[in-house]
């Protein structure tokens, strides 16, 4: 028997036991929650919610791919420059900064 308490607000509001589980789908269970690092309880409330369509609205739901041809463009020769670029940059010029020790 698996019991999943269902909790709104913090506070416990139901618990539902769930007869008939199996060793094996015990097992399952246990290691899908494992994997998701997530508790067996949300696993179920998760698949619950998905199996009847409710979800929670996500705030962030807008995606842009305005700067995905940027992405993974880069040859290895063209990262070393951009990244020799950049390095040079860094150096701190000793004459605008004489009063600090710089290693």
């Amino acid at each position: 028997m698996l019991q999943i308490n269902l909790f709104i607000g913090g506070i416990n509001i139901k618990t539902i036991s769930i007869r008939g589980l199996d060793s094996s789908l015990s097992k399952k269970l246990k290691e899908t929650a494992k994997k998701e690092s997530k508790s067996v309880n949300q696993l179920v409330l998760d698949a619950i919610k998905e199996c009847l369509e409710v979800k929670k609205a996500r705030k962030f739901t807008l995606i842009h791919h305005d700067l995905d041809h940027l992405f993974g463009r880069w040859s290895e020769a063209e990262f070393i420059r951009i990244q020799d670029k950049i390095n040079s940059e860094r150096k701190i010029d000793q004459e605008l900064w004489p009063w600090r020790a710089f290693s």
